[in-house]
């Protein structure tokens, strides 16, 4: 990440977000989108319907670092996640295997995040959609 600057900001007078950052300053000479990450096997099987929320997250996530390092970044370039999921409150209940998922793929690195609930996504047995921006070298 040395020819990328990255800055989290914290306006004055907030406290820490706990796990994402509010805002990310990212200057770098290439800007990939990674377009919404399911818990495909291999980029494109179909989700296994027996996969936990925490088990889809986990194999979302890691479907979104592969298309990263394939752009040749790292979880570090990342400055943007958006997720979208089915449950709210099965993202809440899985909190120990989403921050396990976190640390694997992420380590304590936290871009600019957002989470949306949604009613539905493409493939019928998917509870998780992970999209995300990198700003590379």
């Amino acid at each position: 990440m040395s020819d990328i600057d990255y800055q989290a900001i914290l306006p004055e007078g907030w406290n820490r977000a706990r796990g994402f950052s509010y805002g990310v300053a990212a200057t770098g000479s290439r800007v990939l989108r990674i377009a919404g990450q399911i818990a495909a096997t291999d980029g494109n099987k179909p989700v296994d319907p027996d996969l936990d929320f925490g088990g889809q997250w986990e194999r979302a996530m890691g479907n979104m670092i592969t298309v990263l390092r394939a752009a040749g970044g790292e979880p570090e370039n990342l400055v943007m996640m958006r997720a979208y999921v089915t449950d709210v409150d099965a993202f809440k209940a899985a909190g120990a295997a989403v921050g396990a998922a976190w640390g694997t793929h992420l380590g304590k690195h936290f871009p600019a995040m957002t989470l949306v609930e949604v009613s539905r996504l493409i493939d019928p047995n998917a509870m998780v959609e992970i999209e995300g921006e990198a700003v590379l070298a």
